[in-house]
């Protein structure tokens, strides 16, 4: 008689024929068994058999479960064998997601994970993501329906910020005009409106923290000139324009050192202006921008927060225009700063909606609504969800079964949506003190402490995303979309095909489903290196670290910045839950504001909706020199250089890009100006 079994890590312990009972017994019950002297009966023919079989040796826990199996199916108890085979694959699964966590959580303790830039190397950040490691470890394996935990894990899909699964949602347009006039409660008593702009900027970055600390997205002000202008006429006398400055040179102070979210980052921050025509709105916009082209302490570039300078006809586009200097000055800014970045209120799909559409750093844009007002303040994002169109694409090899696997995987993702959506509904206000229990989202103005948040979220949106557009067509036409015509129609039938699968989604669910044109930072080399494992390499498409990013022309492709802005624009109208462009210059544009001014206006011209200026900002640490340098500073000859560039919408230091980031990074070619 067995006394003894072997464990899985080696380790020799009790024989107890319990156990396999009980295994027997569960996997009878989900199928409708009660009978627990059958589930003895069947546990002696399991140990006659092993006993037949090995002997006088030690069995190990496979051989075990081998034995359960067969005898379940050889005296006729085959649904019981299946059940017991389904536990046991899932029971499988999760151990190997078990070691795989310890090997994640090893590899943490040396350096932290760059999947996000905004992340350092510090003990808090360690901890951080060693929580987000165990975090995602039991959303896949214990929540999240196993056919779509296997896509993800497959990488057919991304599922974002998985840690964050059921504890919250992503990202919000604040209104600060309400924040500041009201005031508000951080958990430790009541602020006060403010009397000063230097308190407003001051309470302004903590409304910033205090809702990243609720949230695992972007924060941002939609309406900062406005909403500072007003405070200034109403509750604040006297003020003087070095007020102003000092005002914003210390939000941009606090945005750039104030560490939320377990110490571990600054809030992801984005500030929208640049239309408020009042005097002190303008004031207000001048002296963020000057505080900007001013730089930090020592000269340096800002990394936060994201400026998003409107751009609007009558407003500030033409000399005639009330705010055309400041428009300007933000080109001026742009040319030496990479901030701001620039939103076109006129655009076709934005234009509708007047002065309420606002967007984030990272290109997410929240506007319409099936449950309330039509505008960016008091929503933002739910969560997003990322499709992997090259390996449909590698998958299929044939356009007309793309689409089939395409149609596909879009219900897989409206249905993990929806599971999503449902899990932090049912979260209540008590969960989310700040961003609920202050009332910051639309629809949060009724709801009690013990009340569930689903009349509020049910005002955010749903986006849908994709990655690799161009590979994809790749695969499926051996072109991309930025050399060949037919190759770009396929391309835009794609992404119109998803944006018409969100608005059905809309009528079907009764919420907000959007397209969008994910910004892959972790998401590029996750699926690339996934995809080239199980496809091989296969030129212009596995044969990188990264796949492109949305819909965007491959970075190391020869193309002009006027017919790369073409190619890409009527993209954006499609993707109404975010999108931006970006054109690559080879250094500062500061010596050429008239240039960047073409290129933008071209944009607007165009109908794009949101974009950037790409440049090298190289900046010595020792001696403040900033420009193009190569291993060490030409004036002081240091080797301690602060390397910046746009990644995902944001700015960061390219050491903390990650692996396939850093190769995109090195393949990005410059666009010329040359016009068609």
């Amino acid at each position: 008689m067995f006394t003894k079994i072997r464990k899985r890590d080696g380790r020799v312990v009790d024989f107890t024929r319990e156990k396999i009972t009980g295994a027997i017994f569960k996997a009878a019950r989900q199928v409708g068994g009660e009978d627990y002297e059958t589930a003895e009966n069947l546990t002696e023919r399991v140990i006659s058999y092993l006993y037949k079989h090995i002997k006088d040796e030690i069995p190990d826990v496979e051989t075990v479960q081998d034995a359960v199996e067969k005898v379940l199916i050889e005296t006729g108890h085959a649904k019981t064998a299946k059940a017991y085979i389904l536990y046991r694959s899932k029971r499988t699964r999760i151990r190997e997601a078990k070691s795989e966590l310890m090997d994640v959580v090893k590899d943490i303790l040396i350096e932290t994970s760059r999947d996000n830039a905004n992340v350092g190397n510090s003990p808090s950040a360690k901890m951080l993501q060693i929580a987000s490691a165990a975090s995602k470890h039991y959303y896949l394996n214990n929540i999240i329906p196993e056919e779509m935990s296997k896509a993800h894990i497959s990488c057919d899909i991304h599922i974002h910020d998985l840690d964050y699964y059921g504890k919250t949602l992503n990202c919000l347009q604040i209104d600060l005009t309400k924040l500041l006039t009201e005031g508000f409660n951080t958990g430790y008593g009541f602020i006060r409106p403010p009397k000063r702009i230097g308190s407003a900027a001051a309470q302004a970055a903590i409304i910033l923290q205090s809702n990243q600390n609720d949230m695992f997205g972007g924060q941002s002000f939609p309406h900062f000139d406005k909403s500072m202008g007003e405070i200034i006429r109403n509750q604040c006398s006297e003020t003087t324009d070095d007020e102003i400055f000092q005002a914003m040179e210390g939000l941009i102070y606090n945005l750039n050192t104030m560490h939320s979210r377990a110490g571990a980052q600054v809030p992801f921050s984005s500030i929208n202006l640049g239309t408020d025509t009042t005097p002190e709105g303008r004031k207000v916009s001048k002296a963020i921008l000057t505080a900007f082209e001013k730089g930090l302490g020592k000269g340096e570039s800002p990394i936060f927060p994201n400026l998003v300078f409107r751009l609007k006809e009558g407003i500030n586009m033409d000399p005639v225009d009330p705010n055309y200097d400041l428009f300007q000055f933000a080109m001026k800014v742009a040319s030496r700063r990479m901030n701001p970045t620039f939103s076109f209120m006129d655009a076709s799909f934005n234009r509708r909606f007047g002065d309420e559409v606002s967007y984030m750093g990272c290109r997410s844009r929240v506007i319409a609504n099936r449950h309330g007002a039509e505008k960016s303040a008091r929503r933002g994002n739910i969560a997003p969800v990322t499709i992997n169109l090259p390996k449909l694409a590698l998958r299929t090899r044939d356009i007309d079964a793309f689409f089939i696997e395409l149609n596909n995987i879009l219900d897989l993702c409206s249905r993990q949506l929806m599971h999503r959506f449902n899990v932090i509904a049912a979260l209540k206000v008590k969960d989310l003190p700040f961003l609920m229990g202050q009332k910051l989202y639309m629809g949060s103005e009724n709801l009690k402490e013990q009340d569930e948040i689903r009349e509020a979220i049910k005002n955010g949106t749903l986006a849908i995303g994709f990655i690799g557009l161009a590979e994809a067509l790749t695969v499926l036409t051996g072109c991309h979309h930025g050399e060949d015509e037919e190759s770009w129609k396929l391309g835009y039938q794609i992404i119109e095909g998803i944006k018409k699968a969100a608005d059905n989604y809309s009528e079907q669910y009764n919420l907000n489903f959007v397209a969008y044109a994910t910004p892959a930072e972790g998401t590029s080399g996750r699926f690339i290196e996934k995809d080239r494992k199980e496809f091989g390499i296969v030129k212009g498409v596995t044969d990188k670290a990264y796949y492109t990013n949305s819909f965007h022309i491959p970075v190391n492709y020869e193309i002009s910045a006027f017919e790369k802005i073409e190619k890409e624009a009527s993209f954006h109208k499609l993707c109404a839950a975010g999108h931006i462009s970006y054109v690559e210059l080879p250094s500062s544009p500061k010596d050429n504001i008239q240039a960047i001014e073409k290129i933008l206006k071209h944009m607007a011209k165009c109908d794009i909706g949101y974009a950037g200026i790409n440049f090298p900002i190289d900046e010595c640490r020792s001696c403040g020199l900033s420009g193009i340098i190569d291993s060490s500073c030409m004036s002081c000859e240091s080797e301690d250089i602060r390397r910046i560039r746009r990644i995902t919408g944001y700015l960061s230091t390219i050491d903390r890009f990650n692996d396939a980031k850093q190769a995109e990074l090195a393949d990005r070619v410059k666009h010329s100006f040359t016009e068609r």
